[in-house]
């Protein structure tokens, strides 16, 4: 008997057992192989646009991916360094061995875990409850709380050409039986599809035909805000960037029909990601772009297979060899594994609520590609929301809801139980409309007390940020109280760096807040006695303090509306002249507040109206 059983040792999983089992509720983890926990089948980077931030608020919150990257990576940089902080984020290239290994240590090495290999086909269920899970040797394991977190491996299908094998990523069996039995037990159950590009042999490229791209060479970077950074900048492997040729198209657009996705196979229901499409995609999408780049990236220290990065394909295995060979400095590339696309069940979101408990039976959580997103960052962040969540109902608390305006994992969870989706869902920072309040340096202000109430941050780490936060405090005051006088010297120093002189005394706030001034540049007259990521928090809230406050003013607006609740036993078949489209929506949803309710898709503003009204006459709500 345990109290939580995690099924599938993925991203997701990984992140929802270790935290379960942090706070001391007895945890199975459930994977049909041990070989592949923390598996990488795609590329092997961690972060990214948009997704870096969600590794640092999964740190911030007290989960493991962001360790597990500092310590195991290839090279790290931050996206976007040239442009603003809302857009910054970190992204490293992970080693393919070593990840993996480090994550099963550290799961190995956590009290209160058991890891388990076998291959769940269905579950215990008593009165729309689930009891526990059932192998399929017929086992039964029970538990008081099933967090389900399968990825791609419901009902997979690998496509290749005209061929369509039942197998997982890397040729495992798949879970045959489990997606049916949800069905059974009411669950809307959708069809996806992912893929993945070849891997290539490093001895067989021509490295010299490609631009060299290393990881940050200048300053040390961590994802994680507890670890100090454990590499060399000088030892970092290098990326390198290619580009796709007219013949690379003229070969696609030539063999269309034989690929699993235009022809080949007639029986594809499964709807592949729109913001990570497969090279097929890009070349009929994109017909009038000249060129696609592609990223040659290593996925390990220890051998020498090469990710090529941006060229997903389902064509057949004699296709892909003449694509490849099109590529500048892969004309004599070696393919050690081709190209495909891998096709999956998942349930459709909505039928979530926000804790990531499923509305449809008790105690049943779901987590990561199973809820119809891709990659490993969207996984793993609701791995540890359920992993929280699921604990906090057994310790008969209010689960964790993060809000829009306090985290990128909120932004993902509102959207997929709001809006829900039509293909694979990829975190992206337009999705975020306070994404000036949500950027990578400032996660662990964010989250971090959080992460210290639902008993994954100790007191060390809490008092390190109480530090952070006064720091913080007196460098505005440092700020605020020296001024700089304008002197010949002072003059002669701005006139060099081709900067307007101002003509009176102006405190440091005050320069600051001017666009070409930095805090290097004011430590030419005043030494600014504070760390790098002091001043950072400063300069930034005082470079945007006026999109900051808007940004924050916007979100009071969402947080009056989030106020509002909608009670859960509302007959929506009873309001009159509201839209049969948002009726329907709304009755699938069933949004607990006015704010989740204007989210939904199909929602008009009128139908919001003619809602507000009713609460107000039938409930005594104020609209």
């Amino acid at each position: 008997m345990y109290e939580i059983i995690v099924v599938g040792g993925g991203h997701a999983g990984c992140e929802a057992a270790y935290a379960s089992a942090k706070k001391h509720h007895k945890t199975l983890l459930i994977t049909s192989n041990l070989k592949n926990i923390a598996d990488m089948p795609c590329n092997p980077h961690i972060g990214g646009s948009a997704k870096g931030i969600v590794v640092r608020e999964i740190d911030a919150l007290g989960g493991i991916m962001g360790k597990i990257a500092d310590k195991t990576h290839l090279q790290i940089k931050m996206l976007n360094s040239a442009k603003g902080p809302a857009v910054q984020s970190l992204r490293a290239q992970g080693d393919k061995v070593t990840y993996p290994k480090e994550m099963l240590k550290t799961l190995n090495e956590q009290e209160f875990l058991t890891i388990q290999e076998g291959m769940v086909e269905d579950l215990v269920i008593e009165n729309n409850e689930v009891k526990g899970i059932v192998l399929d040797n017929g086992e039964k394991i029970l538990s008081k709380i099933v967090i389900l977190t399968t990825g791609t491996y419901l009902k997979a299908d690998i496509l290749v050409g005209d061929t369509r094998t039942r197998q997982g990523p890397h040729g495992e069996k798949p879970s045959n039986y489990l997606s049916d039995k949800l069905k059974e037990y009411g669950f809307k159950i959708i069809r996806l599809k992912t893929g993945t590009p070849q891997r290539l042999d490093k001895k067989t490229i021509d490295f010299s035909k490609t631009k060299k791209e290393p990881g940050d060479e200048e300053r040390y970077l961590t994802f994680s805000f507890d670890l100090e950074p454990s590499y060399k900048l000088d030892e970092q492997e290098p990326c390198y960037l290619t580009y796709t040729t007219e013949e690379t198209h003229k070969i696609i657009r030539d063999n269309l029909n034989k690929s699993s996705m235009y022809g080949a196979l007639d029986d594809i229901e499964g709807i592949g990601p729109r913001y990570c499409p497969s090279i097929e995609d890009k070349v009929v999408r994109f017909s009038s772009k000249e060129r696609h780049q592609l990223f040659i990236e290593p996925e390990s220290r220890y051998y020498d297979d090469i990710y090529l990065q941006g060229f997903s394909t389902s064509m057949p295995k004699d296709v892909q060899e003449k694509m490849v060979h099109s590529l500048p400095g892969l004309e004599h590339a070696k393919i050690l594994k081709y190209g495909y696309a891998i096709e999956y069940d998942a349930i459709y979101p909505t039928q979530l609520t926000a804790s990531l408990e499923t509305k449809i039976i008790k105690n049943l959580y779901t987590a990561g590609q199973i809820n119809g997103t891709s990659g490993y960052e969207e996984a793993a962040c609701q791995g540890l929301i359920a992993g929280i969540n699921a604990s906090l109902k057994l310790e008969k608390k209010d689960p964790l809801i993060l809000k829009r305006n306090e985290a990128y994992i909120g932004v993902l969870i509102d959207d997929l139980i709001t809006k829900g989706i039509r293909d694979p869902y990829r975190l992206l920072t337009s999705r975020a409309e306070f994404r000036l309040l949500l950027r990578s340096d400032n996660a662990d202000l964010r989250l971090r007390e959080y992460g210290y109430q639902v008993g994954l941050i100790d007191d060390e780490k809490l008092n390190k940020l109480k530090t952070k936060k006064q720091k913080i405090n007196d460098l505005l005051v440092f700020m605020k109280e020296n001024k700089i006088k304008i002197t010949k010297e002072v003059e002669e120093v701005f006139k060099k760096e081709n900067i307007e002189v101002p003509t009176s005394t102006l405190s440091l706030e005050q320069l600051l807040k001017r666009p070409e001034i930095n805090i290097s540049f004011l430590e030419k007259f005043i030494e600014v006695p504070f760390k790098e990521e002091i001043k950072e928090q400063v300069s930034i809230n005082l470079k945007y303090e006026g999109y900051i406050k808007k940004s924050f003013k916007e979100a009071e607006k969402m947080l009056k509306l989030e106020k509002k609740q909608i009670p859960e036993n509302i007959d929506y078949d009873k309001i009159k002249n509201i839209a049969s489209e948002a009726r329907q929506k709304l009755k699938e949803v069933r949004p607990k507040t006015i704010a989740q309710a204007i989210r939904i898709s199909g929602v008009n503003p009128s139908d919001i109206s003619i809602l507000s009204v009713y609460l107000k006459k039938e409930y005594g709500k104020d609209e």
